[in-house]
Order: structure tokens, then C-alpha cells, then sequence
């Protein structure tokens, strides 16, 4: 496995209390040009988090001290860093727990090193500044962030400052998954985390102004149940 340029420079964070299993997330990620830094439980993770900046979080989702939802939610206190749950435990709740806890993916062990690889390169991707644009177009939609100013179809729609923040972040990231609590720390500040009622209202506000009611429908915002939201206007 060769390194890539999205491997240049990046320092990942492996956190696993067996050691056998940080042996070969280290060999895997070195291969691959990854900077590796370890840590075996909760504490000793933060810790190093805070102390030697890292770009990325593998963590595993049983720790001695804890769990991996428990050191995605602490470090999404002050961290956005990309994180992935790697776990033996597959069921859909749990990744659905870790998504809800700040996780950007779930891989299920055993991994393969190539699959692993991928999906840390794709959460880097997403978590790495895209160049300013000024307007941007998708099916239609037209979404000019300097005029703060959105069109369909060429016809001006008129958004609150709050709807139009929210799909500001939503555009921004399209096509990726957005949980609640990420679209409400983002739009509305941490005090707002766990208070989805507003976050569907508004969603359901901006839906009813974006989405043509007649034939053809478009969908801009697309439904993760249970877990949140994107911007996948198909």
C-alpha cells in the first residue's frame, strides 16, 4: 500500500486497549503514509489529543474506561476532528448510537486494511476546507453565500436568516451525512444539541420553500431516520 498526498503530514489518533489490534491499525496506517499516535482507553486518548494535535480518530468502540460514544462525545466538546468507530459489534443501533455521538463513519471488524484506508481518506476529504465559492448550483438550486441570496429555477426564494444558515451548512457539506446534534451545535450553538424539534421544523421549513410541490418532485434534503440529514439534491 503507497502513500497518498492525503496521507502527507496527517497525524491519526488509534485508540484500542488490545494491543495486537494497534499493532496492526499502526502498520496499516504507516503503510499507507499516516503519522500514528495511540492511546488504550478514554483518558489516555484525550490526553493525547490535547496534547499532540492530531487530524483524524480511529476508535474502538470498547474501552476499559468507558466506550468509543463516550470519547466521540467528549472530544466533540472541542474537537471537529474526522472520527471512526471501529467495532466487532455490527448491530445498527450501536451505529446509529455512534453517529448520534459525533462519529463520520463506522467500520465493523474484522476490517480489511484497503476498506479502512478508504474510508479515512474519505472523512479526511470531507473535513478538509473547500475553497471558497461563492455560488454554488445543483439541480437547480442556486445558492450565492456572499449575497446571502437562494434561487430555483432562476426565481428568488426568500429565507430566514436561521433557514438560510442551515442550508448553508447542509450545501456546504453535500452528500455528506449531518447527524442532529452536529446541524445543531453548527447552526444554533452546543446549548441546542439535543433539541431536534427545532431542527426538524426548520428542515421542514426549508423543504416546503426549496421543493417544488408540482411533477417532477426534487428532493434537495434527504432523511437519514433517526440520525439526521443531507444535502443530496438528485
Amino acid at each position: 500500500m503507497t502513500a497518498g498526498p492525503a496521507a502527507s503530514g496527517r497525524r491519526i489518533l488509534a485508540v484500542d486497549d488490545e494491543l495486537q489490534i494497534l499493532r496492526a491499525l499502526k502498520l496499516v496506517l504507516r503503510s499507507a503514509g499516516y503519522e500514528v499516535v495511540t492511546a488504550a482507553n478514554v483518558e489516555e486518548a484525550l490526553d493525547v489529543a490535547a496534547v499532540s494535535p492530531v487530524d483524524a480518530a480511529i476508535v474502538d468502540l470498547l474501552l476499559p474506561d468507558g466506550d468509543g460514544i463516550e470519547l466521540c462525545q467528549r472530544l466533540r466538546e472541542w474537537s471537529s476532528m474526522p472520527i471512526i468507530v471501529l467495532s466487532a459489534v455490527g448491530d445498527e443501533g450501536e451505529k446509529v448510537r455512534a453517529l448520534r455521538s459525533g462519529a463520520d463513519d463506522y467500520v465493523t471488524k474484522p476490517f480489511g486494511p484497503q476498506e479502512l484506508v478508504a474510508r479515512l481518506e474519505a472523512v479526511l476529504r470531507r473535513s478538509s476546507p473547500e475553497p471558497e465559492a461563492g455560488v454554488i448550483e445543483s439541480n437547480g438550486l442556486e445558492v450565492d453565500f456572499n449575497a446571502h441570496v437562494v434561487r430555483r429555477d432562476g426565481e428568488e426564494i426568500h429565507l430566514t436568516p436561521t433557514e438560510f444558515e442551515l442550508l448553508r451548512v447542509l450545501v456546504r457539506n453535500r452528500g455528506r451525512l449531518l447527524t442532529h446534534r452536529a446541524l445543531l451545535t453548527e447552526v444554533w450553538g452546543p446549548e441546542y444539541a439535543d433539541d431536534i424539534t427545532v431542527l426538524r421544523g426548520q428542515i421542514a421549513n426549508l423543504r416546503r420553500k426549496l421543493e417544488p410541490a408540482e411533477r417532477p418532485r426534487r428532493y434537495y434534503i434527504r432523511t437519514e431516520p433517526g440520525i439526521g440529514y443531507r444535502f443530496d439534491p438528485k
